[in-house]
């Protein structure tokens, strides 16, 4: 057998270890190949949407690829730590440092040509469903065609063939051989017990806590201030809580002997404390990488609804017309446009026109305040199914505006403390606040009764308002009228809600279609941290449950233990990744004052749910093994 035929074999017989490696980096391949076929894509090349995609693709690509070194170097690090005694054994028989780091040299750049080769095959025979996915996902107009993608090949091949030979010859540099019987004895050797600094616990505790509530506090500008200081205190916070808070808590706990000595406790916490010292790092570096992942996604997806949301709430009704132009021919003229374009596009709506007045209102803090009628306002209501207004003849209703960032609450309701002078100096107070989105006004304004609208001075300001309210048409309809005729009239005169939503949602579209897939490459390669660890001590776990169960340990027990162990290792950097991203998304509806729990959620709730299914795949293949160990 040659040395060639050696090295394959042995990693082979190590498939076990070598399988989340060439798993995880072939995914890695295959996203970077897949942001790259979009990027030779000719409907890029050629099309309008060149500058808007190629630059986030760009990007993305340089984030995947050098995310990609690290996560390679780690992995490679992970193996070596756990091949100590393999090693030491080659070693024995003869083999010299040189040997050893050629043949770690050969092993990485066989499983990166592998998993280059593999990424590059399984994104060609998911290519045409990952073009449909981002077409809608995109919002783009141009059709995302197969296509063979020759560049894009090219392109990640030569990439990643580059990357894994860096990585390679890096590695099999920096690597040192220790004394022999070191080697020998690598998992035999005694750790010491693991210590921990009362100090440095209770500041773990005090960092953590202090981040959170300051995040939770501030509002408004202030979260931006607070963001960078946050940042810094919750990452100290978080390695402090792995190495240092952790360790006293189960060391507590194990000095508690009615909880140490109660059921099978004494052997789950027997070596978590070990565990946690030696998996430390790796938990913080999971725990950091999930919540930028969470925090991104989170922060992209919330930001579009809100924008999408408070433009719908600006504006609900399908199209609008508003013009201060007192020339009635010219405003005839442009509603005769509205209305053949609509004929046009088979879009039949419901129409309401009012005259909006404007007024001058001392200590409202704005040059005119828009004064509605009580009529004119329960017509409109009327069009978008709203609750009708009922005011008494000396008083007056505020109404909030439509708008929940632009407009803080203490200006919405200042103008409860501001009444309206009539022209005969009588003054009606306001009585009540309310908040609707009936009228096209950004900020708060009056609803009198008509016969007060009567005894009102004459207004400083009118602006005729047009509403076409659709009752009928197709989506698509009503979105490309909208395009044709907001491009027809001139900036602010003009709009129509569901192409302004389309617009917005075409240039997030590229945005989260990044950022959703550099959240999953982060989250899947975290997991991937957590898979080496937890199998890395796979054959110490054989030997001390073995031993277990000679003094009695029952099957069931051991199911419970290892239930336990693993799940407290796989889901203690997750929790608190999850407890990060819920403050960060948090701070974000503070910053904008607009609730993104929902939103939230469902990231949130998305990314558990795809870590219990990865933890229950991984525990059943792990269990299988201790079981194949002890009967």
């Amino acid at each position: 057998m040659t040395f060639r035929q050696f090295t394959v074999n042995n990693v082979i017989r190590n498939k076990r270890l070598y399988v989340a490696y060439f798993l995880s980096s072939l995914f890695t391949v295959m996203v970077f190949f897949t942001f790259a076929i979009f990027a030779f894509h000719p409907a890029f090349m050629d099309g309008s949407i060149r500058g808007e995609v190629l630059y986030g693709m760009s990007i993305a690509g340089g984030i995947i690829y050098i995310f990609s070194f690290f996560f390679v170097l780690y992995s490679m690090s992970s193996f070596l730590q756990s091949r100590k005694k393999e090693f030491g054994l080659l070693m024995m028989q003869g083999m010299s440092t040189k040997q050893v780091r050629l043949m770690v040299f050969m092993e990485n750049m066989l499983i990166g040509f592998f998993s280059t080769l593999g990424g590059i095959l399984l994104g060609l025979v998911f290519a045409k469903a990952i073009l449909l996915f981002a077409e809608n996902m995109l919002v783009i107009d141009e059709t995302l065609n197969f296509y063979f993608p020759l560049w894009a090949i090219i392109i990640t091949f030569v990439s990643f063939i580059v990357l894994f030979l860096f990585i390679s010859l890096f590695v099999s540099f920096i690597l040192r051989t220790r004394k022999l019987i070191d080697l020998i004895k690598a998992d035999k050797q005694s750790k010491g017990e693991p210590k921990s600094s009362v100090i440095l616990a209770i500041i773990a505790a005090i960092l953590l806590a202090a981040g959170y509530a300051t995040a939770l506090y501030v509002e408004g500008q202030g979260v931006l201030l607070a963001m960078l200081p946050v940042i810094i205190i919750v990452i100290i916070g978080t390695y402090l809580l792995f190495t240092q808070l952790s360790v006293y808590v189960i060391r507590q706990l194990k000095g508690n002997k009615r909880f140490f000595w109660r059921k099978t406790n004494m052997v789950l916490f027997s070596d978590l404390s070990f565990r946690m010292k030696d998996n430390a790092r790796t938990f913080f570096m999971v725990a950091i990488i999930s919540t930028v992942a969470f925090s991104a996604i989170g922060s992209l997806y919330g930001l579009q609804s809100f924008l999408t949301k408070e433009v719908k709430e600006m504006n609900p009704y399908t199209f609008t017309y508003s013009n201060y132009e007192s020339d009635d021919s010219l405003i005839q003229e442009h509603t005769r446009t509205v209305e053949e374009t609509l004929n046009k596009y088979d879009i039949q709506t419901e129409t309401a026109s009012e005259e909006l007045n404007y007024f001058e209102v001392e200590n409202s803090g704005r040059p005119e305040v828009l004064i509605s009628k009580e009529s004119e306002y329960n017509r409109f209501a009327a069009l978008l199914g709203e609750e009708r207004v009922d005011v008494g003849k000396n008083e007056a209703v505020v109404v909030g505006d439509s708008s929940t960032v632009m407009i803080g609450a203490e200006q919405k309701e200042r103008l409860m403390d501001v009444p309206i002078v009539l022209e005969n100096g009588e003054r009606v107070h306001p009585s009540r606040l309310i908040s609707t989105v009936v009228m096209p006004e950004m900020f708060s304004y009056y609803i009198v009764a008509d016969e007060t609208f009567d005894a009102l001075p004459d207004p400083v300001e009118t602006k005729t308002h047009i509403t076409w309210q659709a009752t009928q048409g197709s989506e698509e309809a009503i979105i490309e009228a909208g395009g044709v005729l907001q491009n027809q009239f001139s900036p602010g005169t003009f709009s129509a809600i569901d192409y302004s939503i389309y617009t917005i949602n075409k240039s997030f579209g590229p945005v989260l279609f990044i950022g959703l897939f550099i959240g999953i490459v982060f989250f899947v390669s975290a997991g991937s941290f957590l898979y080496f660890r937890l199998y890395s001590d796979l054959d110490q776990d054989k030997m001390k449950f073995k031993s277990i169960a000679k003094m009695g340990l029952t099957e069931k027990e051991l199911k419970k233990v290892i239930n336990r162990q693993t799940a407290l290792l796989f889901f203690a950097p997750i929790v608190v990744a999850l407890l990060h991203g819920a403050v960060a998304l948090t701070a974000l509806s503070n910053l904008f004052d607009y609730n993104l729990v929902t939103e939230s959620a469902l990231v949130l709730g998305l990314f558990a749910f795809i870590q219990i299914i990865y933890f229950i795949i991984v525990r059943h293949f792990y269990t299988k093994q201790i079981r194949s160990a002890i009967y």
